[in-house]
């Protein structure tokens, strides 16, 4: 049976203190026996320090000449953990910098072990005086956009003390990412694929006002917010084209098409002409709108009924709008036309998250939901 300590700690590193060979000796002194640090390009007036690590028989220190960043590190970290120790629990995820205690790396293990099924997350309290104010801003904002986006709400979007459990680090250390956005790709795949967090909380610890970070604070922050709002800008595009598309068939069938071709039904039966331009109209759009979320903008090549849960999510936010806004013009006195403003917005982003989760699902995804 396997124990907290038997997970692999993996810690990229660059540009470190002495604090790193203290870390390590705290994880050791807590019954760790394989850590792994990966020197992400430090360069050699670093090289003493990783050297002294590998004076511990329980370290393994990796590296490469140039940076590449911190997701280039931790997905370089997995995969020698996933050749050199098969039998592993699994990997505790770890910062160089002293923030994670050794104590809170033993909780994240023991959660992971509990449940490998999950992606477990240790969590800072950002309520506390000594959290700087940009990282209490910051995190909270991308919490936020992560649920509203994604359906998870995570009180700590941007730690990185993450348990990752044997079952699941094949396909973590294949998400794309080479810089600190790798770790907002992973929770955005995770969430993709049905994949449930474990949220641990940790000690909240900052030094000198995380003056140590090599977080940068405007281009790190446009990489996770380009990752956080890709996919979502995307499906408004295609909904802004679908529309364009819908107004400008309905007027085309209205005013040209069907009258040329049957001047005396337009002529007589306006209703019908209506419907009917309507309806033409939508159909052409709706299929336009599916092929382009189908393949530009969640990139499904193969999924199977995928159209025929796109047809009922269709006429089911449909009903859901009018039911709504009935609703809410009938017992609350609101008006229509706000009511529909306000529904069909709410609607919009639950739209997405259905289309992204269910109707878009890659092959298998909807079946192993944790």
């Amino acid at each position: 049976m396997n124990r907290p300590e038997d997970a692999v700690i993996l810690i990229p590193s660059l540009h470190p203190d002495e604090k790193l060979g203290q870390y390590v000796d705290d994880l050791v002194a807590h019954g760790f026996s394989k850590i792994v640090v990966v020197d992400d390009g430090s360069g050699e007036a670093y090289g003493h320090i990783f050297q002294a690590l590998k004076a511990h028989p329980e370290c393994e220190v990796l590296g490469y000449e140039v940076n590449r960043g911190k997701g280039y590190a931790l997905r370089h970290g997995m995969r020698h953990v996933t050749a050199r120790w098969p039998e592993a629990p699994g990997v505790v995820t770890a910062d160089s910098d002293g923030q994670h205690t050794a104590e809170d790396c033993l909780k994240v293990s023991e959660a992971m072990l509990a449940h490998p099924e999950r992606l477990t997350l240790g969590s800072r309290d950002f309520s506390l005086e000594n959290v700087p104010g940009k990282s209490r801003a910051g995190n909270r904002l991308t919490s936020f956009f992560f649920a509203l986006l994604y359906g998870r709400w995570l009180p700590d979007t941007q730690t990185g003390l993450r348990g990752i459990s044997r079952e699941l680090l094949p396909r973590m250390a294949e998400i794309p990412g080479d810089r600190f956005e790798y770790e907002m790709n992973m929770l955005i795949h995770a969430a993709g694929w049905g994949v449930a967090f474990e949220v641990v909380s940790i000690r909240t610890i900052y030094l000198e006002q995380n003056a140590g970070t090599h977080f940068r604070p405007f281009h790190d922050s446009a990489r996770i917010y380009r990752l956080l709002f890709g996919n979502f800008f995307r499906f408004a595009s295609a909904s802004a084209l679908s529309t364009l598309l819908d107004v400008a068939l309905f007027t085309v069938l209205d005013k040209w098409l069907i009258p040329g071709l049957f001047p005396g039904f337009s002529s007589r039966r306006e209703y019908g002409l209506v419907l009917s331009a309507t309806a033409v109209a939508r159909v052409c759009s709706a299929l336009f709108n599916y092929r382009v979320n189908r393949q530009f903008v969640f990139r499904i090549e193969r999924s199977r009924g995928a159209l025929m849960r796109y047809a009922l999510l269709v006429v089911a936010v449909m009903f859901a709008s009018a039911t709504l806004v009935t609703w809410l013009n009938q017992w609350l006195g609101m008006d229509k036309t706000l009511a529909k403003i306000l529904v069909d917005t709410a609607l919009f982003f639950i739209n997405y998250r259905i289309q992204r989760s269910w109707v878009f699902s890659a092959p298998g995804e909807r079946n192993d939901k944790a």
